[in-house]
């Protein structure tokens, strides 16, 4: 074999290595760079262990994750932004993020826009919302006069209603490249039936939507369980690859125990 035919042999081999890489995440890029860095962010009244199986999965995909814990029933979305999620952006600046993506649930997706109201993120960052109340639930206009929601859900579950003087209508439209998932199934028809339209028994599709949101993506999941999803983490973490969510990817709601369904998804993610 003559040396030419070798040469061009290796230079094909190598060229379609490179091709298979490039979709594989931050991994792929230069392995001497630092991570690029995801800020998780559970919802009202849940704790960190709500994302652990994202944050999990992200870890896996090569992203330096932090799982940030709040107290969520305790304060306004203004000073749980300022306290939690401030720290968290600032620890990722000192830690050397080159960019830092952020995945938030529910009341955690209202914090970024607060956030996003007068602080910036590194260029090249994404966000992705799952369940967001984006234009407020009626779930809090109706159940917020209770004495029972105001105990249980606090200062931050009383601003997300859908009035126009509420905090997720008041805040402005930010600069950023988001994108949005939500769920239009219920198992709560208690709460649905506040709720016009499909919803995902908290907040309706319809509300979950973002002005200059950059894509978004509804699937049969529940608000309660739609960060465990494993349909949900791998588009999650595809847009946090290439800023879209992949819309050829079967929308259906996995079977069996979540690793499995985790791998099994897997194979639509390129």
């Amino acid at each position: 074999m003559s040396a030419s035919i070798v040469l061009r042999f290796a230079t094909l081999w190598f060229s379609g290595a490179l091709i298979l890489l490039s979709g594989a995440g931050p991994l792929s890029a230069n392995q001497d760079a630092p991570p690029e860095c995801v800020i998780l962010l559970h919802g009202l009244g849940r704790r960190t262990a709500s994302m652990t199986p994202m944050a999990e999965d992200l870890e896996e995909r090569g992203y330096r994750v932090y799982n940030t814990g709040y107290p969520s029933t305790e304060a306004t979305v203004e000073d749980l932004t300022a306290d939690y999620l401030e720290p968290a952006v600032i620890k990722g600046r000192l830690d050397g993020c080159p960019v830092i993506h952020m995945v938030a649930h529910s009341l955690g997706a209202v914090m970024i826009r607060q956030y996003l109201q007068n602080q910036t993120l590194p260029a090249g960052s994404r966000i992705v919302m799952l369940a967001p109340p984006n234009k407020g639930s009626e779930v809090a206009d109706t159940l917020g006069p209770w004495f029972f929601y105001r105990w249980f859900l606090g200062p931050s579950g009383l601003q997300l209603g859908t009035a126009p003087d509420s905090v997720p209508n008041r805040l402005a439209p930010v600069d950023a490249d988001i994108g949005v998932i939500t769920g239009d199934a219920s198992w709560n028809i208690f709460l649905s039936m506040m709720i016009p339209g499909p919803d995902d028994g908290k907040v309706s599709v319809e509300r979950a939507k973002l002005e200059g949101m950059d894509d978004f993506l509804v699937l049969p999941v529940t608000h309660t369980f739609i960060m465990q999803d494993a349909q949900v983490m791998a588009q999650a973490a595809h847009f946090l690859a290439h800023g879209r969510f992949d819309h050829r990817r079967p929308k259906q709601a996995p079977r069996g125990e979540a690793g499995s369904s985790r791998r099994r998804y897997r194979q639509f993610e390129r």
